[in-house]
């Protein structure tokens, strides 16, 4: 059966009608059988090995990924699910191994088990690529050293690897991609600094890394992830990596990023640094090639400056921006979401008399506050608001002084927001603050969905009823410990409205809390 069906495999990947295709669908074979394969992943290594053409922009080139990845899903050589993986076909890995034991050749034995390394034989010097992804290999003899001077890809990643012998690399001077994700290496071997063409060095997960020598001579460096290792000091030599495009530095253990640093890396477009460390302004500033940041900022006053070095919302792609000096926890339960802002403990306190309004991106698609400070009316705060057209999430918590939501508007706030959630604000009396309010303008929480509030214990009525019909894309509302609630729609009589009477709530279909009588 098998021997029937490769010939036809085979003529589906001859099709294949350019050079990139058919070595983005070899590449894929690099993974162990049946593995499902996260798109965003499988296009990042594309892109680090060199195998699309290159595009201007990171947008650019993930369109172009996802673009090939549909091409081969089409020609019937991947499969595709609805959470983002691919997947290849056991006979169609199998051809694709086939292919690769001849041009271009690759070893690969990827969740094989394996303890040790394959013998030296299998160790060619025609090899390309070589992958042992998750195996069990532990250690690496002293003294291996592989002769594979045209090998460009290692893949050691998920292994229980411990040490690496001084002498490995010494006969791999043609790499360019060295990945030894989630290992358990506490350290790099020095000889790692004589792979002057390496791309891509990726250590993500190796949580027991402590130490990385000195990076100043890799050059030409593209990507740097360092992301959950437990270094406590940015690798020597980092500002000298002046054509880095990727960095991830997310490190809990880190102490510092001294200033100065990231200045010189005037082609980074990616740049994820810890929650728990300020970004230096000075630096981030520089950065005008920034497509993705994640980064911590110390206040509002360096939100502002960045968003007047550049045109924030035409700029970064996605964002994610913490400000003050909280424990960034919330950020680990929104890591789906891009183009947010994180206002933590203390955000507003360096916001002096001096700055004219708190900037937000335009295209800011997320707002997150947790005891930053925040006062008074949100819209009063952020005017900006009221041209936020993307903003589709809110959340307020642990906020001692804001009261309300907005009072008027000269713009039509609001009008894409779809969750609005409020918890444990002490001195919140309403969305809005009633004795000031003017007629809602069209459109105004006209796509909201979700409403939340609990540990409001000031507030007395939610809607009035001459604003219910705003709200008629609502499906869920939940009120929750809110002592003083008097009633949900106040009729602008003064006389109570009953809830159930629907008005205008069309689609309310999740309706929960302590008293809706």
């Amino acid at each position: 059966m098998e021997d029937e069906v490769l010939p036809i495999l085979l003529y589906s990947y001859h099709r294949l009608r350019d050079q990139s295709l058919k070595s983005c669908f070899l590449y894929c074979s690099l993974y162990p059988e049946d593995c499902r394969i996260s798109r965003g992943e499988l296009i990042e290594y594309f892109i680090s090995e060199g195998l699309m053409e290159r595009r201007l922009s990171m947008l650019e080139e993930e369109d172009q990924g996802h673009s090939i990845l549909n091409q081969l899903v089409r020609a019937c050589l991947l499969e595709s699910d609805s959470n983002g993986s691919v997947k290849m076909h056991d006979l169609i890995r199998e051809m694709a191994i086939r292919i690769t034991k001849d041009n271009p050749r690759y070893m690969v034995k990827a969740g094989l088990h394996l303890e040790e390394l394959p013998e030296a034989q299998e160790w060619t010097e025609d090899l390309d690529k070589v992958s042992l992804m998750e195996n069990q290999i532990r250690e690496i003899s002293p003294g291996t050293s592989p002769k594979c001077p045209s090998l460009s890809t290692l893949i050691l990643r998920g292994n229980p690897l411990r040490l690496i012998p001084e002498c490995f690399f010494k006969h791999m001077c043609g790499l360019r991609t060295l990945n030894l994700s989630f290992t358990d290496i506490k350290s790099l071997p020095n000889s790692i600094l004589d792979l002057e063409k390496l791309n891509a060095l990726l250590l993500r997960g190796c949580s027991k890394l402590v130490s990385v020598p000195s990076l100043e001579k890799l050059k030409v460096l593209r990507h740097l992830d360092l992301t959950w290792t437990i270094i406590e000091e940015v690798p020597q030599g980092m500002e000298s990596l002046t054509n880095l495009k990727r960095m991830s530095l997310i490190c809990d253990k880190l102490k510092k990023i001294p200033k100065g640093t990231l200045h010189g890396l005037t082609q980074l477009q990616q740049l994820e640094l810890p929650n728990h460390l300020d970004a230096p302004i000075e630096d981030v500033e520089a950065l005008k090639q920034l497509e993705l940041i994640e980064v911590r900022l110390n206040s509002v006053r360096d939100l502002n400056r960045l968003i007047n070095s550049r045109q924030i919302d035409k700029q970064l792609n996605r964002y994610k921006i913490i400000l003050g000096s909280g424990g960034s926890t919330e950020l680990m339960h929104f890591s789906h979401v891009s183009k947010c802002l994180f206002f933590e403990k203390d955000s507003f306190m360096e916001s002096s008399l001096d700055i004219d309004e708190n900037k937000l991106p335009r295209d800011i698609e997320n707002l997150f506050f947790s005891r930053s400070g925040l006062s008074g009316c949100l819209l009063d705060e952020f005017p900006s608001l009221n041209y936020a057209r993307d903003l589709k999430g809110c959340r307020i918590k642990d906020e001692d002084k804001i009261e309300c939501i907005m009072r008027s508007s000269t713009g039509v706030p609001f009008q894409s927001l779809e969750r609005l959630e409020l918890y444990d604000l002490p001195n919140l009396i309403g969305l809005f603050k009633w004795e000031a309010v003017a007629p809602l303008p069209p459109g105004t929480f006209s796509s909201l969905i979700e409403l939340s509030i609990e540990g409001c214990g000031k507030i007395k009525k939610l809607f009035l009823q001459s604003l219910v019909h705003n709200f008629h894309n609502l499906q869920s509302l939940s009120v929750w410990d809110c002592v003083q609630m008097e009633e949900i729609i106040e009729d602008d009589n003064n006389e109570g409205a009953d809830i159930s009477n629907g008005y205008n709530f069309f689609n309310l279909y999740n309706l929960n809390g302590a008293d809706f009588s």
